[in-house]
């Protein structure tokens, strides 16, 4: 094979596999619209019940290998975790050190930002959930815009989302 052909080659697999993911993405956005509804408690409740674990630096309603859960990101100092909220109860289900790269990387970016912050995230959604009558969050992720920090809360009401960034600093 000449370089070209394996250069596209090698275009068209990640074509795919971008393509792939973004289904995959559009899938569970549909299944966590459909299940958030036997969600009994709200995000800022699950935020609330992380901080025992440590500060709450992101959280969201997903879905994982098929199973709806409520999951919310801690730092406590330099130790990231993954803490999973019962979505019935609002008590811890389980709690485990971040061990994947990409969610490590993820954890310290949120760190970081939320370093800057002078409000919390369940403040944040707080927000975002009274500008959008009807709507419930589903996600909160603090993130750099223009050097300050906003949360990016993503909210559903039946199966249409929208997001809303909300000032943290």
């Amino acid at each position: 094979m000449n370089r070209n052909t394996i250069f596209a080659v090698l275009a068209i697999l990640g074509a795919v596999s971008t393509s792939a993911a973004r289904a995959d993405e559009a899938s569970d956005k549909v299944a966590v619209a459909k299940q958030i509804g036997s969600a009994k408690i709200t995000l800022q409740q699950g935020l609330a019940a992380g901080e025992a674990q440590g500060h709450a630096i992101s959280g969201k309603f997903e879905m994982d290998e098929g199973k709806f859960q409520l999951s919310v990101y801690t730092a406590n100092g330099a130790a990231l975790q993954e803490v999973i909220v019962d979505y019935t109860t609002g008590k811890i289900a389980k709690a485990e050190p971040l061990s994947e790269a990409e969610d490590v990387a993820a954890g310290k970016k949120q760190v970081a930002v939320m370093a800057k912050a002078t409000t919390t995230l369940k403040d944040a959604v707080d927000k975002a959930e009274k500008q959008t009558p009807g709507f419930r969050a589903v996600s909160v992720e603090p993130k750099s815009k223009a050097n300050h920090a906003v949360a990016v809360v993503t909210l559903v009401k039946g199966a249409q989302f929208k997001s809303v960034s909300e000032p943290l600093e």
